[in-house]
């Protein structure tokens, strides 16, 4: 099987996503990263898809405006600017805490140069401000934001908006743009979290090693002593009851003193 950049392929097996595989407790905060990591990818990934279909809706509004009354125009872009913005987050989130979801599942041993460390370390920072960028500027546009139109009278604007029957024109409004931007928080937080684990995990791995605590410790309990440090211990004498004669051992093949009387 292929070795790329050190991880061997041959390590991307379905088994691993089974239960007592992918949440066991050999590695460090395996399951926080996992359940962590995901929070934040499907909330992201979730209001990127609602804000998605909000702006495809506008986007229509404003092409069946312009159709049906030329030189008429729907002045929503605002909203379609920032939920652009938006899907370039939800990718980004996703590919980021994504590739760490599945590298420390299918590689939780693999080696790192200090170059790779930086790597993560940037690009989860970046993550950080980009969630939170997008969350602020998607509240506010909510909150104050909406659409109008010109080039027509008021009159037509209106029977054509009505005929369109699409999104309103005042974004909180809009209820698939308030799911999104509430997803969008709780994804925002979740990065963030995500972000502090992946960091001090890769620095308790630079100390300790990819096994957890847990692990380390069962580890050493189980070790056994080494060959030839072994030593024999010998059963003592045994006497009967009646006499102070000893009892020879047929297998020891020599007889024990006999016990002075006091």
């Amino acid at each position: 099987m292929a070795v790329i950049w050190g991880l061997d392929l041959k390590e991307m097996q379905w088994g691993k996503f089974k239960n007592s595989y992918m949440w066991n407790t050999e590695y460090h905060r395996r399951r926080t990263k996992f359940i962590v990591y995901q929070i934040a990818m499907i909330c992201c990934v979730t209001s990127e898809s609602l804000g998605t279909a909000a702006l495809s809706d506008y986007v229509d509004q404003q092409s069946y405006v312009a159709k049906h009354s030329p030189g008429a125009t729907v002045h929503n872009n605002n909203f379609i600017g920032i939920a652009s913005y938006n899907i370039f987050v939800g990718i980004y989130v996703a590919t980021i805490f994504g590739s760490a979801f599945f590298f420390d599942l299918f590689w939780p041993e693999r080696e790192e140069s200090n170059a790779v460390k930086i790597a993560w370390r940037v690009c989860s920072l970046l993550a950080c401000l980009a969630t939170l960028g997008s969350a602020l500027a998607l509240t506010v546009i909510l909150a104050t934001g909406m659409a109008f139109v010109t080039g027509t009278d008021s009159g037509t604007a209106q029977r054509l908006l009505a005929e369109y029957g699409g999104s309103p024109l005042v974004y909180r409004h809009n209820g698939r743009a308030i799911a999104s931007v509430v997803f969008l928080w709780i994804g925002t937080v979740a990065t963030f979290a995500s972000t502090v684990i992946l960091w001090r995990s890769i620095a308790y791995i630079d100390a300790n090693g990819p096994k957890s605590k847990h692990s380390r410790s069962r580890n050493v309990g189980e070790k056994t002593p080494s060959e030839g440090t072994d030593i024999e211990m010998q059963p003592p004498p045994r006497y009967t009851t009646q006499t102070a004669h000893p009892i020879q051992d047929a297998d020891q093949g020599a007889t024990a003193p006999a016990p002075t009387r006091v």
